[in-house]
């Protein structure tokens, strides 16, 4: 089922100020407007997914279906991937994460000075190796991509996803692989619904509820241990109970906290660091953009290069969450089980790809979606998304 020239995204859905809820409304078929127009943020995107549409004259792809130039994107990536070295496929990524071990003692030493600068250092030192650990390591033990090994794999999911981020294995790689990826902006499947609060105001959201993040992490994990095993959800208490009792008496016995409660409130502190990006990457990649009903979706070239979006690589995010979650995430998207590094060294290949055939390949700056969810966040995260429609299908 493929897209022939001329055929178009339109959304559907209750009219905001002449939008779509969610979704700005395209104009008529063939409009060049809208093509490198401005993003609803106000940056400009290579082709926004909201109005995107091919251009008059490009070659018509009625001989080449979507199955075809997915196989096409394919073999060019893997064409990179077999050349490329395991320090390459594996090596960054494990590397960026033992560095991370590595620095733990430094953290937990600078938290023993009693003057702010060291103290301050040793928070910051702490709160960006949990969350490289916790978001970094488990996103990429979700998706087996730090070894090629199935039985380590396993071991390397437990420690990243369990201890370090005290979430279930089980569930959370079902959440998140099978449903967010093999669902990606489908209505009531993977739409991202399970980040929004819709009785909390966009300010609340966006600015102080990531603060609870640590608090609510666990809470979910234990209310989602009655759907898996009573072998899996034994094996996850023991996890999460060792990874919260270890941070915790090295605090006590490594840095010096003289209470049980400042201890705890060092450890609020450092694992609620970084919480807002991760709240907010999570909601500015896909929520905004197209979603589609489960018997209308696209197939996955075009599901993934309207649905996902990319932001611009940041030093210090690239570090703890990874290239697959902020700047390549496209990438990420299309081909989930490579590592980070490898998402890096492929998007210029799948950058010119998906332009080359007239497909969206979205980008925006964190500042310019952070504007537009605060101005639309009634639209995008309180109102149910409105269905992409995609017209014209042969």
């Amino acid at each position: 089922m493929a897209l022939e020239d001329g055929d178009a995204v339109r959304p559907r859905g209750q009219q905001v100020n002449g939008e779509v809820s969610g979704v700005p409304r395209l104009g008529g078929m063939g409009d060049t407007s809208l093509r490198g127009a401005t993003a609803p943020g106000g940056s400009r995107t290579d082709m926004v997914a909201e109005g995107w549409e091919p251009a008059r004259g490009a070659p018509r792809r009625a001989g080449q279906p979507e199955e075809a130039l997915m196989s096409e994107l394919s073999e060019l990536v893997q064409k990179v991937v077999k050349s490329s070295s395991w320090w390459e496929r594996h090596g960054v990524d494990i590397s960026i994460l033992a560095c991370s071990f590595l620095l733990l003692p430094a953290g937990f030493l600078c938290l023993r000075s009693a003057q702010a600068v060291p103290f301050l250092a040793g928070v910051l030192i702490l709160g960006v190796v949990h969350h490289t650990l916790a978001v970094k390591g488990s996103h990429l033990a979700s998706h087996n991509a730090l070894t090629e090994s199935k039985s380590w794999g396993k071991v390397w999911a437990i420690f990243f996803i369990e201890l370090c981020s005290a979430f279930t294995v089980e569930q959370g790689t079902y959440n998140h692989v099978k449903i967010h990826h093999g669902y990606t902006n489908i209505i009531g499947l993977g739409d991202s619904s399970t980040w929004k609060v819709p009785f909390l105001n966009r300010y609340v959201y966006m600015f102080m509820a990531p603060l609870a993040v640590p608090i609510l992490t666990p809470l979910v994990a234990l209310g989602l241990l009655r759907n898996v095993e009573w072998k899996a959800a034994l094996r996850t208490l023991c996890c999460m109970f060792l990874g919260f009792y270890c941070h915790y008496w090295l605090l006590l016995h490594i840095s010096g906290f003289q209470s049980p409660w400042s201890a705890l409130l060092c450890m609020l502190l450092t694992r609620s660091l970084l919480a807002h990006p991760y709240i907010h990457v999570n909601i500015f990649q896909h929520i905004g953009l197209p979603m589609f009903a489960a018997d209308r979706k696209p197939k996955r070239i075009h599901l993934m290069s309207l649905g996902v979006l990319n932001l611009p690589r940041n030093a210090l995010l690239d570090w703890s969450f990874g290239h697959s979650l902020i700047s390549c995430h496209v990438e990420h998207h299309l081909f989930p089980s490579l590592s980070d590094n490898m998402c890096l060294k492929i998007k210029p290949i799948v950058s010119q790809y998906l332009k080359q055939k007239k497909l969206p390949y979205n980008e925006d700056t964190y500042s310019s979606r952070l504007w537009l969810f605060l101005r639309r966040y009634e639209e995008l995260m309180v109102h149910a998304p409105p269905i992409t429609e995609l017209v014209g299908i042969q």
